[in-house]
């Protein structure tokens, strides 16, 4: 059975990132400088370069890829939450390129910004704070505090 607790939206940020910036590194940040702990993500723009992830449940590892060119970010949506203390932002992300072709996955460190327009709506309630789980080796929400 699902476990669901209420939200409430509080508050947005919404801004540009720099040209050059780390995408998953950057946001992150900002719910750091902000002190965001709980919230829901989005963007869209370009980069330069892109770093994605697909989780084997075989294996329980994730395995990544790099895209070297120049691609458009169709949808960026993510949450933050905790992980081992301080805010960690989870992403998924859809890239085209110049033909179209679309790619996706979990958002990794190394994707470059070439530009980049981000919201970040901030959420109050109960913690949401990532763990271990056990079934699927994924650091999943706890949603048993």
């Amino acid at each position: 059975m699902a476990v669901v607790r209420e939200v409430k939206a509080v508050k947005m940020f919404m801004g540009k990132l720099e040209c050059g910036a780390d995408l998953l590194e950057e946001i992150t940040r900002i719910c750091v400088d902000k002190g965001i702990h709980l919230g829901r993500v989005e963007a869209l723009g370009a980069v330069k370069k892109a770093r994605l992830g697909y989780y084997n449940q075989k294996e329980r590892e994730y395995h990544f890829y790099e895209l070297d060119q120049t691609l458009e970010i169709t949808n960026l949506v993510g949450n933050v939450s905790i992980k081992d203390g301080a805010p960690i932002v989870h992403a998924h992300v859809t890239f085209s390129d110049k033909d179209g072709h679309a790619y996706g996955g979990h958002l990794a460190p190394g994707t470059i910004v070439f530009a980049c327009e981000v919201i970040i709506q901030v959420l109050d309630g109960s913690k949401f704070e990532r763990g271990l789980d056990q079934e699927t080796g994924l650091p999943l929400w706890n949603m048993n505090e």
